[in-house]
């Protein structure tokens, strides 16, 4: 299968979905992550033009380490509003590209407006891409295909309909995490989170919830046509 996780910033993938994207490789599905903004307002002391090459890397790291295609969109952080038709038309191609048999995205409830106009583009050029005379760089239509929302930051607002075992994953998961640097240091030294920790333990939660050691939990859009008898996460 293919397969398409579409984050705002450089490690909302990492911390929400890392464990099971990286399932869906080892069972041999090509799998693209993309992020639609830079994070360049992710830092109070490196300027924007510098972190946006960092964060670009550090995305990349994480990805290679899974086997997994990493790309952004090229937005700047809270530049991104849900009813933007450049923003949707670059989310159109995203998929147009990805081709993919489900797409992952933001919870559509979640607590800042990056993570909330993502959602609802991903939701709106999800149907665009479909459509053969709706025009886009990528000419070749997309599929119709499921949307799954991930966690949302300790997992608040948010009850999961579906979860997969990561417990195999946790760790790769979290080197995932590490790579990006610029975040971890900065919560670390200055608002004293251990970001990592607080991804493991979220993960050990919603283990608790399925009979797994650690998990990642899911919640299916349910609407017409998006429905499916299938069970496509891993």
């Amino acid at each position: 299968m293919r397969v398409l996780a579409i984050g705002a910033h450089p490690d909302d993938i990492e911390i929400a979905c890392a464990g099971t994207l990286a399932k869906c490789v080892k069972r041999g599905d090509k799998v693209f992550v993309c992020h639609l903004s830079t994070g360049n307002l992710g830092h109070v002391v490196i300027p924007p033009d510098e972190l946006t090459v960092m964060r670009a890397n550090e995305a990349k790291r994480a990805g290679a380490m899974a086997g997994i295609e990493v790309f952004c969109a090229g937005f700047n952080d809270l530049d991104l509003f849900d009813n933007n038709k450049e923003a949707r038309d670059k989310v159109v191609d995203v998929i147009k590209y990805a081709d993919p048999d489900f797409i992952i995205t933001h919870n559509p409830d979640d607590y800042m407006p990056d993570h909330t106009a993502t959602s609802r583009l991903v939701f709106d050029a999800s149907f665009a891409a479909t459509l053969p005379n709706y025009k886009s760089k990528q000419d070749k239509p997309a599929r119709l295909v499921p949307i799954y929302y991930m966690d949302t930051l300790a997992g608040v607002n948010f009850v999961p309909t579906e979860f997969v075992d990561i417990t195999e994953e946790i760790d790769l998961k979290l080197q995932m995490l590490n790579c990006h640097e610029s975040q971890i240091v900065w919560m670390r030294d200055h608002d004293h989170i251990d970001f990592p920790d607080m991804v493991k333990t979220c993960s050990r939660y919603r283990g608790y919830q399925c009979g797994a050691d650690y998990a990642e939990g899911f919640r299916k859009c349910e609407v017409y046509l998006k429905g499916t008898t299938k069970r496509l996460l891993p």
